[in-house]
C-alpha cells in the first residue's frame, strides 16, 4: 500500500516521524541537505528508519554538480556536463569515465544504507532552462544517450536502480517548475523528434521514470506527471515496465491539479506508482490520510527496485573506484587533459 514519499525534519527521526514510518502507506523516504552531515550519520540514520521499515525505499538527489546532497565523506562529483565536454574531445575516455563515476556515485550512495539517487537527467539542454543547464550531459541527443547509458551501465555494477528523469524532457522550456507552471507548445512530433529520444533508447535499461512538472500544449492540458495520455504512451509505446515516480506534489509545477489530495490523486490516476510531497510535512500528512481513505493497490514495484545486487563496500577500495575518484576530481576542476591521461 506504499504509495507516498515523505521527507524529514532533520538528522534524526523524531518521535513523530517515527509513528508517521510505521503508517503502510507511506512507503519512502528522500534525504535533503537538512537530512545530512557526514556518512557515519547518513548510516545511523537509515538503519534507524530500517529498524521501523525495513521494506521501506530510501532515496536522494546525487547528480552531481550542483545537485548533490551528500558531501561530508563523499567524492565531489561533477557536473554531467563536463562528461559532455569530454565526449567532445575523446568520446572513448568520456564513456568510460561516465560509467566509473555512475559506479562510484551508486556504491557510495549504497554504501551507506540508501536504495537510489534519482538519476540520471536525461534532458537535453538548449541553454534556456536554468534549473537543466549543466545537470545536463549534452545538447546533442546522440551523445547524451550514449554518456546516460554509459552512467547507468555504471549504477547498475554497484547495485542499483536507474531512474531517468524529468520524462518527456524538461531542457527547452525556461521556467522552473519548482517557482511556476511551465508550458512547452511545441508539436509532439519535434517532442518525439528530440527531447524524448533518450528516454525512449534508455526505457528498457531504467527501472525508474520522473516525469516534468511541465504542460506540453499540444498534447495535454495537464502536466506530464499528471497525464494519462503521456503516461500511457511511455508505458505502451516506450513499453516502459518500471516505477513511475511522481516529481515533488509541493512544487509549483503541479498546483494546476488542485489541493495536495487532489495532486495525489491526479498523479496516481495518471499511472504514477509513487508519488512525492517534500519540504511541506502538513501536506504530506494531509495527502497521507487521504491515502488511508482509498482503496487503491499495493505498490508491487517497490520489491523489484531494491532488489538489484547490493553494492560490496570492498569496491569502494579498489584501484578502479580509486581512479574513479581521480576522474570526479578533475572533472570538477574542468581539468580534461589530466582525466585523458588517466584514461588514455
Amino acid at each position: 500500500m506504499s504509495k507516498l514519499m515523505l521527507d524529514l525534519q532533520g538528522l534524526s527521526l523524531t518521535k513523530a516521524e517515527q509513528q508517521l514510518l510505521q503508517r503502510p502507506r507511506v512507503g519512502g523516504v528522500i534525504l535533503f541537505s537538512r537530512n545530512i552531515e557526514d556518512a557515519a550519520q547518513v548510516a545511523a540514520l537509515t538503519a534507524e528508519i530500517r529498524s521501523i521499515r525495513a521494506d521501506i525505499l530510501l532515496a536522494v538527489d546525487q547528480e552531481g554538480g550542483r545537485v548533490q546532497r551528500l558531501k561530508e565523506g563523499f567524492t565531489c562529483l561533477p557536473a554531467m556536463r563536463e562528461l559532455g565536454n569530454l565526449y567532445e574531445l575523446n568520446t572513448v575516455a568520456a564513456l568510460d569515465a561516465a560509467r566509473l563515476i555512475g559506479q562510484l556515485m551508486a556504491a557510495e550512495v549504497i554504501d551507506v544504507g540508501l536504495d537510489i539517487s534519482f538519476a540520471p537527467v536525461l534532458d537535453l539542454d538548449y541553454g534556456t532552462s536554468q534549473v537543466i543547464g549543466d545537470r545536463a550531459f549534452s545538447a546533442n541527443i546522440h551523445s547524451l544517450i550514449e554518456l546516460a547509458q554509459a552512467f547507468v551501465k555504471g549504477m547498475h555494477q554497484s547495485g542499483m536502480a536507474a531512474t531517468g528523469k524529468h520524462f518527456p524532457g524538461h531542457g527547452y522550456v525556461v521556467g522552473d517548475s519548482h517557482t511556476c507552471i511551465p508550458l512547452d507548445k511545441r508539436p509532439l512530433e519535434e517532442i518525439k523528434a528530440t527531447c524524448l529520444k533518450p528516454f525512449v533508447a534508455l526505457a528498457d535499461q531504467l527501472q525508474g521514470i520522473m516525469p516534468a512538472h511541465i504542460i506540453y500544449t499540444a498534447v495535454d492540458e495537464h502536466p506530464a506527471g499528471f497525464s494519462k495520455r503521456w503516461l500511457k504512451m511511455l508505458r505502451k509505446e516506450l513499453n516502459f515496465t518500471g516505477m513511475i515516480f511522481s516529481d515533488d506534489l509541493a512544487m509549483e509545477g503541479a498546483s494546476q491539479a488542485g489541493s495536495f489530495p487532489q495532486r495525489a490523486a491526479a498523479a496516481l490516476q495518471a499511472g504514477c506508482d509513487q508519488i512525492l510531497v517534500c519540504n511541506n510535512q502538513p501536506a504530506a500528512i494531509e495527502v497521507l490520510e487521504w491515502l488511508e481513505d482509498q482503496n487503491i493497490e499495493t505498490c508491487n514495484k517497490i520489491a523489484a527496485l531494491k532488489a538489484q545486487a547490493p553494492s560490496s563496500s570492498d569496491w569502494l577500495a579498489s584501484p578502479e573506484a580509486l581512479l574513479a575518484r581521480q576522474l570526479a576530481k578533475y572533472l570538477v576542476a574542468k581539468d580534461l587533459q589530466s582525466v585523458l591521461h588517466l584514461l588514455i
